[in-house]
């Protein structure tokens, strides 16, 4: 299988390329800096430049004859929100998307490929409290649910050309990068714990269960439509903080309050004071089996 990956330089990206080739799948990265995808990826992984993903379509050569694209591209969301950043966060998944579609939709019918799997958030709910939320559940009217709104919009306009799967990720627990790398230096040195009462939910998810569950959608062809990324038993803020804090041995009793993330982060600290409660009923339909279902073994996992 030929297997189109934008993104491919980020974790996710990084993680999803090994998993290609190491089933025997042919890998074609999409990067702006072409040069640096191909350093980082290696020559065994076909790299080609698509410099300007907001306003250019990526090149004909890249898509043709391909048998998937897997669309991971985006400015991270963790970062302190300036109407600068927002700006970065909505036009790197909408504009990006809407580019890549338009490359799609222009290539003949013989050489498109035939399933689209792209990247979306868990953020789509916006927060909901305690609140039980699968994929038939309403969107949330928060910054970063209006950006994954727009974002699956421009992604399913291409269902009219080939199956589309729009993957509702949670909060990604990895060896590298992501939330984890951000909590670590303080719980290790003994003052993490709760933030904002740690009642919200974590919509988290192992990297292993990632990069499963995107293989599964590629070859499923029953997968289309989103499909909640999280791992099956979510929970709240305060016991990932206790998990964390039992696999470090370190106390996780130090609360961290609200206003503290929000001098941190600005408007970005709603997405961690508040949370969903997501459950991926539509992977459990399909009968994809998680590698980590539980917060605590899926923490020794990532920290040995």
């Amino acid at each position: 299988m030929r297997v189109v990956v934008t993104g491919a330089t980020g974790t996710i990206g990084l993680a999803l390329t090994d998993a290609l080739r190491g089933r025997g799948d042919d890998v074609v990265a999409l990067s702006r800096d072409q040069q640096r995808g191909q350093r980082v990826l290696g020559d065994a992984v076909e790299v080609h430049a698509w410099s300007h993903p907001n306003d250019q379509p990526p090149p004909e050569a890249a898509l043709r004859g391909a048998d998937a694209v897997v669309h991971l591209l985006g400015e991270p969301v963790a970062q302190r929100w300036t109407e600068e950043s927002k700006r970065r966060i909505r036009e790197s998944r909408v504009n990006a998307t809407r580019s890549l579609v338009a490359g799609l939709s222009s290539l003949a019918q013989a050489d498109r490929p035939r399933v689209l799997v792209s990247q979306s958030a868990a953020g789509y709910y916006g927060p909901r409290g305690d609140e039980t939320v699968d994929e038939h559940g309403s969107p949330g009217h928060d910054f970063l649910a209006e950006v994954v709104v727009a974002w699956e919009q421009e992604a399913l306009l291409a269902s009219s050309l080939m199956r589309v799967a729009v993957m509702r990720t949670g909060v990604v627990i990895s060896p590298s990068g992501g939330a984890l790398a951000k909590m670590l230096p303080f719980f290790r040195l003994g003052i993490g714990g709760p933030v904002a009462g740690g009642h919200q939910y974590v919509p988290w998810v192992h990297l292993d269960d990632v990069v499963g569950a995107l293989l599964f959608c590629v070859d499923d062809e029953r997968a289309a439509g989103p499909v909640n990324l999280t791992a099956p038993n979510p929970v709240d803020n305060a016991e990932f903080s206790h998990a964390l804090g039992r696999v470090l041995r370190r106390p996780a009793v130090l609360p961290v309050p609200g206003f503290a993330i929000g001098l941190l982060y600005g408007e970005m600290a709603q997405v961690v004071t508040t949370g969903q409660r997501a459950i991926p009923e539509r992977l459990r339909e399909l009968g994809y089996v998680f590698h980590q279902p539980q917060i605590e073994p899926a923490l020794r996992a990532v920290l040995g």
